[in-house]
């Protein structure tokens, strides 16, 4: 923040270039964010073996839980944190910090201690076959049962980084550990021969990284940030408002990989190969997701500080601007999905069976991208502005009461191909729905600041 302050980033900055200067470190750490979580499977599907492709995509959902609980705590806290500046309460927030923090990290050592007492059942819940089950249980003894603390604290310690404004070092530490998690994955899986174990040390060992580089980060920006990590300053006095919007996110994401969960265990009826397409296919489909939750998170301070403030005019148009530049960015995926598919899938696993077939899913999966960013968008808006019950109704709606009926539904009347229309059947009926509650929201603020 060496070219403005604070205030004026918050108060006056124009609103594209204030979003941008938020987002666009924000999309680029996500877009290599996405990109590390790409590499596993990439280099995995370069041995040419769909038993591993669809080990790793089996353990996937669990392990993208971790980034529920990092959003409980990371989101829930970086919310609160941005409408305390708002407020003039900067001397709040290093309680904020500090439960954030180590709430965070109990939760998770239990999460990853459960985890590993009760494994074997889990992987055959998950839907893990003889010929994937050892591959399966190395992968999730690394990244879940080793690597989820580290990878929650990494995923939280950039939330609140963003919070206060300091989007550039948040997104260097996401991008610092994606980096590393590239490069070590050729060399563990081809160089040391480790096949998956070796691409689930690679991802333990870059979170890890990545929380040592936030730290340096931390020490850094020294007075320039509120935020404080000392036990000393750990309350609960805090846990209602951080978990009020936190528990929305982490909803939202446990109920997708619950979602994704039941897919990988409804496409295991059809064979190992539809598994390791799907999964495929998921984290290619996650991209341009991944693009507009960057953009989510960058404009999020936005909205909170502004709401806090009470200057509703900027608060909309801040999330008016990210809503268009998001539907812009999705119909440009959209695009490239539906013309590149089939060498997209090539790309990534050679086999000509599970290629083929994760082409036909990606060109259909794509289709709702669009819609699913725009429900995204308005979710994240909600959540900045402290408005937990809200998005965590149109969460629960769009994954509880739809998403996870209608896939087993669909595989009943329609088969495989019937789950893979599901999300775009689901976006359709939400968006209304989305847009019902957001403006039903806006009437209801108390009056604006004069």
């Amino acid at each position: 923040m060496a070219d403005y302050t604070e205030k004026e980033l918050f108060e006056t900055m124009p609103i594209p270039r204030a979003v941008a200067t938020l987002a666009i470190p924000t999309v680029i750490s996500q877009v290599v964010t996405m990109i590390y979580n790409l590499a596993d499977t990439f280099f995995i599907g370069q041995l040419g073996d769909p038993y591993m492709v669809a080990a790793v995509s089996l353990v996937s959902p669990w392990f993208n839980l971790l980034t529920a609980l990092g959003n409980l705590f990371g989101l829930g806290g970086g919310s609160l944190i941005s409408r305390l500046l708002g407020e003039k309460r900067q001397a709040d927030i290093k309680f904020v910090s500090a439960f954030s923090l180590w709430g965070g990290v109990l939760v998770t050592g239990c999460f990853s201690l459960a985890t590993f007492a009760a494994r074997s059942p889990l992987l055959n819940f998950l839907g893990a076959s003889p010929d994937t089950y050892a591959y399966a249980e190395s992968y999730l003894l690394w990244v879940v049962v080793l690597g989820g603390v580290p990878t929650m604290v990494s995923l939280l310690l950039g939330h609140l980084l963003r919070s206060e404004g300091h989007a550039r070092p948040a997104s260097a530490g996401m991008m610092f550990g994606g980096v590393l998690n590239v490069v070590l994955d050729p060399i563990l899986i081809f160089g040391l021969h480790m096949g998956v174990t070796g691409a689930a040390i690679a991802t333990a060992v870059s979170n890890g990284a990545s929380v040592l580089f936030f730290l340096f980060q931390y020490r850094r920006l020294g007075g320039q940030t509120e935020v404080s990590f000392w036990p000393k300053h750990f309350t609960l006095r805090f846990m209602r408002p951080v978990f009020s919007v936190g528990l929305a996110s982490a909803l939202a994401t446990t109920l997708g990989n619950v979602s994704n969960m039941t897919m990988v265990k409804l496409a295991s009826a059809y064979g190992d190969i539809p598994v390791a397409a799907y999964g495929i296919v998921k984290r290619i489909d996650q991209f341009p997701l991944n693009v507009s939750m960057g953009l989510c998170q960058g404009f999020m301070p936005l909205v909170g500080y502004n709401f806090a403030a009470r200057n509703y005019d900027r608060m909309r148009a801040v999330s008016y601007f990210s809503w268009k530049t998001a539907l812009v960015l999705s119909a440009c995926f959209v695009a490239c999905f539906s013309v590149f598919a089939p060498q997209i899938l090539h790309l990534f696993i050679p086999e000509a069976q599970t290629s083929a077939l994760g082409a036909q899913f990606l060109r259909i999966a794509c289709l709702a991208v669009p819609l699913t960013a725009v429900n995204f968008l308005i979710s994240y808006t909600l959540q900045a502005m402290g408005k937990g019950l809200q998005s965590a109704l149109l969460t629960f709606s769009r994954q509880g009461l739809l998403n996870i009926p209608l896939l087993v539904g669909m595989d009943l009347l329609f088969g495989l191909y019937g789950m893979i229309w599901t999300q775009l059947v689901v976006e359709v009926i939400m968006l209304p729905v989305s847009l019902w509650m957001y403006r039903t929201t806006f009437r209801h603020l108390p009056a604006a600041k004069p």
